[in-house]
Protein backbone atom coordinates (compact mmCIF):
# COMPACT_ATOMS: atom_id res chain seq x y z
CA UNK A 1 0.00 0.00 0.00
CA UNK A 2 2.85 2.62 -0.42
CA UNK A 3 1.81 4.44 -3.50
CA UNK A 4 -1.85 3.60 -3.05
CA UNK A 5 -4.19 6.99 -3.16
CA UNK A 6 -4.84 8.11 0.47
CA UNK A 7 -8.49 7.40 -0.61
CA UNK A 8 -8.24 3.87 -1.21
CA UNK A 9 -6.47 3.65 2.11
CA UNK A 10 -9.22 5.17 4.18
CA UNK A 11 -12.24 3.46 2.09
CA UNK A 12 -10.32 0.49 2.87
CA UNK A 13 -9.68 1.13 6.80
CA UNK A 14 -13.03 2.02 6.98
CA UNK A 15 -14.60 -1.17 5.56
CA UNK A 16 -12.15 -3.17 7.60
CA UNK A 17 -13.14 -1.46 11.05
CA UNK A 18 -16.93 -1.61 9.65
CA UNK A 19 -16.87 -5.11 8.94
CA UNK A 20 -15.84 -8.63 9.36
CA UNK A 21 -14.08 -9.39 5.97
CA UNK A 22 -14.11 -12.75 4.68
CA UNK A 23 -10.27 -13.49 2.93
CA UNK A 24 -11.78 -13.26 -0.58
CA UNK A 25 -12.34 -9.59 0.50
CA UNK A 26 -9.00 -8.80 1.44
CA UNK A 27 -8.21 -10.77 -1.73
CA UNK A 28 -10.33 -8.14 -4.07
CA UNK A 29 -9.10 -5.51 -1.85
CA UNK A 30 -5.24 -6.81 -2.49
CA UNK A 31 -5.74 -6.94 -6.37
CA UNK A 32 -7.25 -3.83 -6.27
CA UNK A 33 -4.46 -2.64 -4.90
CA UNK A 34 -1.80 -3.92 -6.83
CA UNK A 35 -4.06 -2.54 -10.35
CA UNK A 36 -3.70 1.17 -8.51
CA UNK A 37 0.06 0.92 -8.15
CA UNK A 38 0.55 -0.49 -11.68
CA UNK A 39 1.80 -4.26 -10.12
CA UNK A 40 -0.55 -6.66 -12.26
CA UNK A 41 0.45 -9.85 -12.13
CA UNK A 42 -2.23 -11.54 -14.21
CA UNK A 43 -3.79 -8.66 -16.47
CA UNK A 44 -3.01 -5.99 -18.33
CA UNK A 45 -3.31 -3.83 -15.58
CA UNK A 46 -6.21 -1.47 -16.60
CA UNK A 47 -8.95 -1.00 -13.86
CA UNK A 48 -11.82 -2.85 -15.07
CA UNK A 49 -14.27 -5.10 -12.83
CA UNK A 50 -13.53 -8.28 -14.61
CA UNK A 51 -9.38 -7.46 -14.15
CA UNK A 52 -9.83 -6.71 -10.48
CA UNK A 53 -11.63 -10.58 -10.27
CA UNK A 54 -9.11 -12.05 -12.44
CA UNK A 55 -6.31 -10.25 -10.34
CA UNK A 56 -8.03 -11.56 -6.91
CA UNK A 57 -8.30 -15.08 -8.15
CA UNK A 58 -12.44 -14.78 -8.14
CA UNK A 59 -15.56 -14.85 -10.18
CA UNK A 60 -17.23 -11.42 -10.92
CA UNK A 61 -19.95 -12.38 -9.17
CA UNK A 62 -18.28 -13.29 -6.27
CA UNK A 63 -16.68 -9.84 -6.52
CA UNK A 64 -19.94 -7.75 -7.11
CA UNK A 65 -21.28 -10.04 -3.70
CA UNK A 66 -18.09 -8.48 -1.85
CA UNK A 67 -18.61 -5.48 0.11
CA UNK A 68 -15.89 -4.73 -1.41
CA UNK A 69 -16.92 -3.54 -4.64
CA UNK A 70 -18.79 -0.87 -3.66
CA UNK A 71 -15.79 0.74 -1.56
CA UNK A 72 -13.92 -0.18 -5.18
CA UNK A 73 -16.56 2.21 -6.90
CA UNK A 74 -16.48 4.49 -4.65
CA UNK A 75 -12.92 5.31 -4.53
CA UNK A 76 -13.31 5.36 -8.48
CA UNK A 77 -15.43 8.05 -8.29
CA UNK A 78 -12.71 10.47 -6.73
CA UNK A 79 -11.84 13.22 -8.55
CA UNK A 80 -8.30 12.92 -7.21
CA UNK A 81 -8.18 9.09 -7.91
CA UNK A 82 -4.34 8.58 -10.04
CA UNK A 83 -5.01 5.80 -12.78
CA UNK A 84 -2.36 3.47 -13.22
CA UNK A 85 0.06 4.01 -16.27
CA UNK A 86 -1.49 1.48 -18.50
CA UNK A 87 -5.49 3.20 -18.04
CA UNK A 88 -3.34 6.42 -19.05
CA UNK A 89 -1.67 4.67 -22.35
CA UNK A 90 -5.32 3.22 -23.36
CA UNK A 91 -6.57 6.96 -23.15
CA UNK A 92 -4.08 8.49 -24.85
CA UNK A 93 -4.30 5.48 -27.87
CA UNK A 94 -7.57 6.09 -28.02
CA UNK A 95 -6.78 10.38 -28.68
CA UNK A 96 -4.02 9.43 -31.28
CA UNK A 97 -6.28 6.78 -32.98
CA UNK A 98 -8.81 9.41 -33.04
CA UNK A 99 -6.36 12.23 -34.56
CA UNK A 100 -5.30 9.78 -36.88
CA UNK A 101 -8.68 9.29 -38.35
CA UNK A 102 -9.10 12.80 -38.29
CA UNK A 103 -5.45 13.71 -40.58
CA UNK A 104 -6.96 10.59 -42.61
CA UNK A 105 -10.39 12.17 -43.03
CA UNK A 106 -8.56 15.40 -43.99
CA UNK A 107 -5.70 13.92 -45.92
CA UNK A 108 -9.10 12.82 -48.51
CA UNK A 109 -10.62 15.88 -48.71
CA UNK A 110 -6.80 17.09 -50.18
CA UNK A 111 -6.74 14.51 -52.43
CA UNK A 112 -9.93 14.78 -53.74
CA UNK A 113 -9.74 18.14 -54.20
CA UNK A 114 -6.44 17.85 -55.86
CA UNK A 115 -7.89 15.08 -58.56
CA UNK A 116 -10.72 17.29 -59.15
CA UNK A 117 -8.06 20.30 -59.84
CA UNK A 118 -6.31 17.93 -62.13
CA UNK A 119 -8.74 16.99 -63.98
CA UNK A 120 -10.05 20.61 -64.57
CA UNK A 121 -5.86 21.79 -65.68
CA UNK A 122 -6.33 18.25 -67.97
CA UNK A 123 -10.12 19.65 -69.50
CA UNK A 124 -8.27 22.99 -70.05
CA UNK A 125 -5.09 21.71 -72.10
CA UNK A 126 -7.24 19.51 -73.81
CA UNK A 127 -8.93 23.05 -75.19
CA UNK A 128 -6.28 24.76 -75.56
CA UNK A 129 -4.55 22.18 -77.83
CA UNK A 130 -7.87 21.81 -80.30
CA UNK A 131 -8.05 25.62 -80.55
CA UNK A 132 -3.74 25.30 -81.17
CA UNK A 133 -4.89 22.62 -84.07
CA UNK A 134 -7.55 25.43 -85.52
CA UNK A 135 -5.24 28.20 -85.55
CA UNK A 136 -2.33 26.49 -86.81
CA UNK A 137 -4.76 25.08 -89.84
CA UNK A 138 -5.83 28.60 -90.20
CA UNK A 139 -2.77 29.92 -90.74
CA UNK A 140 -1.63 27.41 -93.20
CA UNK A 141 -5.04 28.27 -94.87
CA UNK A 142 -3.54 31.92 -95.11
CA UNK A 143 -0.07 30.50 -96.32
CA UNK A 144 -1.63 28.72 -98.87
CA UNK A 145 -4.22 31.88 -100.11
CA UNK A 146 -1.22 34.36 -99.62
CA UNK A 147 0.54 31.81 -102.11
CA UNK A 148 -1.79 31.64 -104.67
CA UNK A 149 -2.59 34.86 -105.12
CA UNK A 150 -0.10 36.61 -106.67
CA UNK A 151 -0.58 40.90 -106.75
CA UNK A 152 -3.17 41.50 -104.23
CA UNK A 153 -1.60 40.29 -101.30
CA UNK A 154 2.45 40.14 -101.15
CA UNK A 155 4.46 38.01 -98.33
CA UNK A 156 7.05 40.23 -96.33
CA UNK A 157 10.24 39.28 -95.99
Amino acid sequence: MTSTPRTAQTVFAQLTRDRDLADIDREIMRAFERLLDGRPEITDGSLKVVNIAAEAGVSRASYYRSPVAAAIKEILEAPDLKRPEVDDLKAEVTRLRKEMRELRREKAEEVRELKDMVATYANQIQVLALRNVELEADSEALRAHIAGTPGNVSPLR
